[in-house]
Order: C-alpha cells, then structure tokens, then sequence
C-alpha cells in the first residue's frame, strides 16, 4: 500500500492544512470578520517573531477543514488525522464518563497536552474536548513529539492547540444538522441474528440527529486598541440504539475455540435467572430456571443466554451549552490587558442493558424460603432443605423492566486575565493568571441496589404469605420479597424496590500563574554577522496548581467507589533561545539553532492521609533548521520531556471493575490445564466447576499508586520541507518521528495477564489473579485481575509523516487542490513490565494491542472551486488493514485465543463529498454526505474487543452508523 500510493500519498494535511514551509500557517494570524486585527499564535515556542517557522513536525488544520467534514465535534476532526488513534468519544457508551479526548501516536489521551490559544485548557486529569465550539475553532495545530521544555509536564506525544476566533469585529452566526442514514443489508449478520431469534434490525433507518447553533459577535472600539467578542452554542445529539444496526443487534460470541464462525452469545444474567450455589450438593454447578416457567432448576446452556445489545446506546445523548467572551484593551503600547471566559454545560446520558443480580455476588437465601420449590431447596441446600439456615450462593437474574441509564454532567469553567506589551529594543511580556474549574455529577439510574436485593432474596414465611425478613424486624418496611425462582418471576414492582440510584462527583481545579520575557536580540546588535535576523530569546516562569476531590454515595460505594482528594503543586523556570547562525550563502540561505530547558519542583499531597512527597525534574530540547536554498529546508529536533503523575494517577481509590476478558480455566472442560490454572488460584475441587465470565466480561482491580514517579520521553525528528519556486503553490514535507517512554505509567493489561501466566507460567503474572476463593471466578467483587497504576516498562513508535499541498488552474472552470496527510508507522512498541519482554502492535488489533493500528493511514482531499466561489471537495480516508494480536509469532502477544473468522480487518476506505458556496460575501451554505458509500464497519467479537469498542466494532476507528448527511450555513454581519 506504501508503496502503490507513492511519496505523494505519505503526505497531505486535512482541509487548507500546509506543510510547515514558509507559508504555513502554522505562524500565522487568526482570521477575522470585519477590520479586527489579530494576536500571533504561534505553537512549539514561546520566542514572539512574526515569520518564526516550526522546527518540529506541525499540521494545521483550518476551519474550512472542519467544514467540509461537517463536524460538530473537534475531537472527531482530529480522529481523522492518521497521527491519533480514537479515545473517549460520543460512540462509547457503557463504562462512559461523558467526555471526549484525543490520542496521539497512540501513546494514549493522557500523553498529549490541549491548549487553547497557547495556554492550558483544562486540568490535565478532566481534559474535555467537548469544552471547545468547534464553529468557534480557525485553526488546530497539532504538534508531534515532545515539548515539555516549551510547555511543562504532559506533552509526551505531542500538542494540540486550537486556536478560536477571539478577536471577532461583526456578527456571525453558524447552524448545523445533520443525520445518519443507512441500509441494514449485511446478510451474514443478520443470518446470525436470525438463527439466534432475535429481531432483526430495520432494513432502512434515519436516526442519529446532531444539531450545532453557534453565535459570535465582537466590536473593535477605541480606535482599534480594544475589542470585545462574546460568543454562545448550542448542541443537541439524538441517541442511536445497537438494536439499529445489523453489525450490533446481538452481542457476538466466536462459536468454537478456533473463532471458525460467530454467533449470538450473550450473558447468562438472563430474565430466567442463572444460579451457580456456592456450597451443597450443587456447588458450583451452572443451573437455571426452566423456560417454561415452573420453578424448576435444569443445567444452563448458551440457548439461555441473554442478549444484551438492543438497549444500549452505540450514540450517546447528549445536550451541550457553551457561552463566554474574550476582551482587551492597550492602554499604551507597553501595557495591553485581556481576559478571556468560557463555560460549558454538558448532559449526556450513557445506557446499557437492564441490571440484574449479577453473578459474582454472592448472596445469602434461607433453605425454607417460600418462594422456592422442595426440589429447588433440595438442589440448593441438600438436607438443610426446609431449615432456617442461609445458604451462600450466585445469581444472575435480569431485571427486564428498564435499561440502566447514567446521567453525566459537567459544568466547566475557564477565564483568564493578563498583561503583556512592548518594551522596546525587541523585548515583549507576557503575564497571566489562569484558573479553570470541572465540576463532574453522576447519577446512576436503573441499578440494583445490594444491600435491598440482599432484603429482598431473605424472605419468610408470615401467616402463608412470603414476607421479607426486614419487614419482620422492622429494618426495612418497604421490602418487597423478589421471585428469583422461576422464569420471568420478578415483576416491576419487585424490580424497582431493589432499584436506588448511586451518585458520585468531583470537582477539580486548575490555576496557572506564569509570566514570559521575549526579546530580539537583533534590536540590540546581537546576532551573528553572517545572519539576516538576531538571537531570539524567551525566559519565563510557571506556577500551577492541581486540585481533585471526588466523592461516591452509600449506593455508589457498594460497587467499589470510594472518595479522593489530591494536590499537584509545581513551580517552573524556562529558557529558550533562537541563533541564526547563517543566511543568504551558497548552500546556507538559512542556517539556524535553537535549544530550551525548564527545571520543574513538583509538590503531591493528598490531605485525606496527610501524605505527601517531592520530585524535581529537568526538561531540555535542540533543533536545527538548515535552508541550503530557497525552497527546500532541512529540520531535525531532539526534546527531552517528561510527564509527572496525575492526580487520578497518584490518588484514585482501587476499585473493581469490568474488562474485556475470557478465563483459560472456566467451564467444564476449561483451555488451560489443572496445573496451570492451579498457578492462578482454582483449586482442584474448582477444576472443570469454575464459571465463566458473563459475556466475556471479567474484573479487574484498578486505581491509584502514590509511589509513581514522573516518566520520560525521549523524542527524535528529521524531515525537509520543500516550496520549490519551480512549482508555484506546491508544498510537501516529510518527517521522520522516533519517541520512547520510559517509565510509563499504565496498568497491565488484563488480557496480557492473562496470555501470560497461561503461556509462560510466570509467576508475576500468575500472582495478579485474585480468584474468588468459594467459586473461583475472576468476575465480580471477590475475583478479579489486579491491574492498578504503575510504572511499567516503556513505549516507543516510530514512523514517516508526510504532508503536502498542491493548487492548479484548470482554465476558466477554477482551480484544484490536492491535500493529504498520510502516516506510515515503522513501529508500535510496548515493554508492560522491565525483563519480562516486550511486543509490537504495528499492523495488529484486539486483546493487548486494543483498537487497529495500521501501518498505513492517510486522507486526501481534492477540492476544485469553481470561479464562482463554490467548492466540491472529495475527501478519500484510508485505514491499512490489521491483524488479530493473538495470532502474532511474538510470545507476548501469542495466546491460546485464536479467531478465524476475526483473523485480519482489511484496509477499508470511505468517501467523503461535500459542497460549499459562497451565495454572497456574508453568507455560505454547505451541505455533505460522509461514508458516502455507507460501508459497514468490521465485525468483530466482543471477546475480542478491548480499549474502546463498542458495540462489535471500534466505532470510534469505522464509521459505526453509516452514511451521515449534513446540512449547514454561516452568516456574517
């Protein structure tokens, strides 16, 4: 593929993006309406010089970019860019909390800095995209590699800076909506879904509706030394059910233990209810109620199981507000104020299958309950049958009467307010004040509560009529005893007695005090004197400060959520120093160096223990610009940065939750020997008794570790940038990339915890099963895989991106523009624990390596305009193909997990056409239709998936709904 698509298709940037030669806008102003003039933002350094070029990788991308993709969210704009691989998005639902990120080189969402307009957006632990209107966005720059020497901690991976129309002199109003269509016509999926006897998604369906109104108005006054800009939006998401669409109507399991096929699995919570006694003559036996609703056990098999997919959401809901204002004012050439507020209101709502008595809890039932038959008491207590005593036991019984739905709000807040000017003889500063504020509420709906459904399950017998134990004793008088004994036994009422909604929040701050010098050593006659421009220096200071306090109710609490609080402070000092050296010679039209350093002093406390401890840290960075001749220059860059801990990192309580998952020694006749599966925990009694995890769901024990130290990241460039004067309005830039991250803070991945200890019996991995000791799952509050927060081994990718950009003139029809971006990875690395061996996930999907990560990825765009101002753009995205991880000859990868049927995603490529025109000066209209085609997205099984799928597919990597229509327009006044 590499190779067919040829130098050219390595290369292009999205939209008006340019290569980063001298007409880049990577340097460039802001575009406004009206006489507004603008302020310089410039990304990758803090030196102030109109014509400053970037000496690291850098793509920009335009507003007319986001336009022609017809996005109303700027995260899904940059997941188009072959350099990021999905993270949080609208298309996550279960496990959701509501917010969007972005993640570069794969490095993951917490190794890349957001700024807006050069300066922080959000405490790094709550970034949310979702903060920024993307019709208030002229431009995103997007940095790679390291720079931390610029920035501070976080800036692994790289930068991404959204520079937004602050500086506004006239009304503008954009309105936007769109829908997704599609044709349900996957034949092989539906055939499952058919065999299975499940309903059948619609052959045709319009869903999916997105509406985005934005306003934005500014006014220059005093003669030009001031402007104000106000701005508000709205957004409104429509949810889209999995039932929708073929490839999610049904959760898929692989039919076989060689993945030759798929079918309907599901969970064996189901509305029959599943039992797996824990002691008595059936312990550990699978059971379940009769279909035919007698109360009745028979042995369990996949027939039951339950189909989990129609009711949850492959598109969230969601209803954002944004609104705020930017201002400022010279009141002399040396002193110009500004400020700047933004706020964000956002709800959106999650949903999954109804809740259940999940299995993995174990609950107490008397062996006299009345709601039982004499056989079901004897299969369950043996002779104790008909006796007081409480017998232990797991239940898996889905409560049909409504899906579990979590309610996630944010309210964020940012503003800032600062100083800066000219001081004459080249010297400018800057100082500000930041402070921004994410206050988080969750309310959980919908969700058995385990202490009522413990009330609910001790019942008795009063005067023939079967009564809760808790009434009885007067400690609860509104338990409603719930039938569990027989097929669809429990109503609404018994189901919404258990039902108490859990609530958890956090608030987390952020405050940003910082101050920088610039000057141009030029003015004062320090340069070389074989350059055309002086030394350009910049030295500054940094103090910020991180606060979280998060907190979880009685309910929220019973499912392992605990509070935390913490404190990150860090104070900074920077340097940063510009030499050209040479300029206008044979072979040097422009020669120039450039280096920065930050010493950092971080402080971490957590009050709630009185805990806290102390690390400094050194950032450093060297870059070389050569310009041999005009028209082709050569750059090359080392950074040395760093990320400290954040405060979830540090201080997040540990708790168990669910993962991606299957267990090597449950069920009868489980994959992994005895001897082995004793190394994890089952006991030869357990042996061929274990259960399996509901849905190929098990747990895992995550949360914070205050021992983290700081990782570090080491990140080499080269590259050239040609303009050739010999090809007017071509640009091409090629850049090699190599980053390593030492130290990385993760958790292991529970699915490599797995492979491992099956495969190579090593005693770490095998240590980090935590069994259930009475059933011997690894589901549940009681089994699990331990996988908290340390510093594991290291990260490194490496790769070529290319950009280039090229206009010509077809005569009196108009002009074309080809524009493409394209990202060849060499390499994908992963080390999880020092020694213990590492695996490459360039070209691989699924289990450890998580969404696809091909080696080849590009858009290219072609837009021709026409002379009367209209723009037909094509835009052809491009994801290589990938194989199934577990199928790798690497032993870390390689696993008794196989597919056959899931073996390789091939490449897959959508078409996107838009249309844009200019009716007047002030007024445009677009309208576009992306996956043109309506391609389906892959069919994957849920086993399989890991790290942001969703609904049998990676929706945040495919287009998940289909074909999607937009409709939009700006004014201007």
């Amino acid at each position: 593929m590499f190779g067919g698509v040829g130098l050219l298709s390595i290369v292009i940037a999205t939209g008006s993006a340019q290569a980063q030669a001298a007409t880049a806008p990577a340097a460039g102003e802001s575009a406004t309406i009206g006489n507004a003039g603008s302020d310089i933002v410039v990304t990758g350094t803090r030196i102030k010089r109109p014509d400053l070029e970037s000496n690291s990788p850098l793509t920009a991308v335009s507003s007319a970019e986001i336009e022609y993709q017809g996005a109303t969210t700027v995260e899904g704009v940059l997941n188009r860019l072959p350099q990021f691989t999905a993270a949080e998005n609208e298309n996550v639902s279960n496990g959701s909390d509501g917010t969007s990120k972005v993640n570069l080189r794969n490095l993951g969402s917490n190794r890349v800095l957001v700024l807006i307009d050069g300066k922080r957006m959000l405490p790094q632990q709550a970034v949310n995209l979702n903060f920024v209107p993307s019709a208030l966005v002229e431009r995103i720059d997007v940095m790679t590699g390291g720079a931390s020497a610029v920035y501070g901690s976080d800036a692994l991976s790289g930068v991404v800076n959204f520079v937004l129309r602050s500086n506004l002199d006239g009304i503008r109003l954009d309105a936007q909506t769109s829908f997704a269509q599609h044709e349900n016509n996957n034949q092989a999926m539906r055939s499952i879904v058919s065999g299975a006897g499940y309903a059948l998604a619609p052959r045709l369906v319009a869903d999916g509706g997105k509406q985005d109104v934005n306003f934005a108005a500014g006014k220059n006054f005093a003669d030009g030394r001031g402007n104000i800009t106000v701005f508000a939006g709205y957004r409104h998401f429509d949810p889209v059910l999995q039932s929708s669409r073929d490839v999610s109507s049904c959760g898929l399991n692989q039919a076989d233990d060689a993945g030759t096929a798929l079918v309907c699995g599901g969970s064996s919570n189901t509305p029959y209810g599943t039992w797996v006694p824990l002691a008595g003559p059936n312990q550990s036996v699978t059971l379940t109620n009769s279909r035919d609703g007698s109360r009745t056990w028979v042995p369990y098999n996949n027939s039951y199981a339950y189909n989990y997919s129609p009711t949850n959401y492959f598109q969230r809901s969601d209803n954002r507000v944004t609104a705020g204002g930017f201002g400022k004012f010279e009141i002399a050439p040396a002193a110009t104020v500004y400020g700047s507020f933004m706020y964000m209101r956002d709800h959106t709502f999650s949903q999954a299958a109804p809740s259940a008595l999940f299995l993995g809890n174990t609950y107490e039932v008397p062996c006299n309950t009345p709601l039982a038959s004499a056989s079901q008491l004897t299969a369950l207590c043996g002779a104790a049958a008909g006796t007081s005593q409480m017998q232990p036991t797991m239940i898996g019984y889905r409560m049909a009467v409504a899906p579990r739905r979590d309610d996630l709000r944010y309210n964020d807040y940012r503003y800032t307010v600062g100083v800066r000017g000219d001081l004459g003889s080249g010297f400018s500063y800057d100082v500000s004040y930041l402070r921004s504020i994410v206050r988080y509420a969750e309310t959980y709906l919908n969700n058995v509560d385990l202490v009522k459904s413990q009330r609910a399950l001790d019942v008795v017998n009063v005067n023939g009529t079967p009564t809760c134990r808790s009434v009885v004793d007067g400690s609860d008088p509104n338990c409603i005893p719930v039938n569990v004994f027989m097929a669809n036994g429990v109503t609404p009422q018994q189901a919404r007695y258990m039902f108490t909604p859990s609530n958890t929040g956090s608030r987390n701050t952020q405050e940003v005090i910082s101050g920088t010098l610039s000057g141009d050593l030029g003015k004062l006659g320090i340069q070389s004197p074989w350059a055309n421009h002086g030394l350009g220096i910049a030295l500054g200071f940094e103090h910020r400060r991180e606060t979280l306090n998060f907190w979880a109710d009685a309910i929220a609490q019973q499912g392992g959520a605990t509070n935390s609080d913490g404190v990150i402070t860090v104070n900074e000092g920077y340097g940063e120093i510009e030499v050209p050296i040479l300029a206008d010679l044979p072979f040097a039209h422009a020669l120039t160096i450039n280096g920065g350093a930050r010493y950092s002093a971080y402080h971490n406390e957590q009050k709630s223990t009185g805990f806290s401890s102390n690390y400094n840290v050194w950032t450093y960075k060297g870059e070389l610009d050569w310009e041999p001749v005009v028209g082709a220059r050569l750059r090359a860059s080392y950074n040395h940065a760093i990320r400290a801990p954040n405060i979830t990192e540090l201080f997040a309580a540990q708790s168990v939750g669910n993962v991606a998952a299957q267990d090597p020694c449950s069920g009868a006749t489980p994959k992994a020997s005895a001897q082995v599966c004793a190394l994890t925990g089952v006991t030869p009694q357990q042996y061929g008794l274990v259960i399996s995890c509901p849905a190929d769901t098990c747990s895992a024990l995550g949360g914070g570790n205050r021992a983290l130290k700081p990782e570090t990241g080491d990140t080499w460039t080269a590259g050239i940038v040609l303009t050739p004067k010999q090809i007017r309005r071509l640009s091409l830039s090629v850049d090699y990339y190599h980053i390593k991250v030492k130290d990385y803070i993760n958790s292991i991945d529970p699915s490599l915890i797995i492979s491992q200890c099956t495969d190579t019996q090593d005693p770490y991995y095998c240590g980090l099963f935590k069994r259930d000791p009475r059933s011997g799952a690894i589901f549940g509050t009681n089994g699990y895989i331990v996988s908290t927060t340390l510093n594991t081994g290291y990260l490194k990718t490496s790769g070529i991106d290319v950009n280039a950009d090229y206009t010509f003139n077809i005569g009196k029809a108009g002009k074309v523009n080809l524009n493409l971006v394209g990202t060849y990875v060499i390499e994908q690395v992963s080390q999880p624990l020092p020694g213990l061996g590492s695996y490459d996930c360039k070209g691989l999907f699924g289990y450890t390596c998580g969404q696809p990560n091909p080696a080849w990825r590009h858009v290219l765009r072609t837009t021709w305009t026409t002379p009367d101002n209209i723009n037909v753009s094509l835009a052809w995205r491009n994801i290589g193909g990938t194989q199934l991880s577990s199928l790798s000859s690497n032993p870390a990868l390689s696993g008794s997990a196989t597919s056959i049927v899931n073996r390789r995603i091939s490449a897959y490529n959508y078409f996107d056409l838009t249309m844009v025109a200019d009716v007047t000066k002030d007024v445009q209209v677009r309208m576009g239709v992306n996956n043109l085609l309506d391609k389906d997205p892959p069919v994957i099984a849920a086993g399989i998936l890991s790290s942001f799928g969703n609904g049998n597919t990676y929706p945040g990597v495919y287009d998940a709904l289909g074909r999607t229509i937009f409709f939009g327009t700006t004014l201007k006044f």
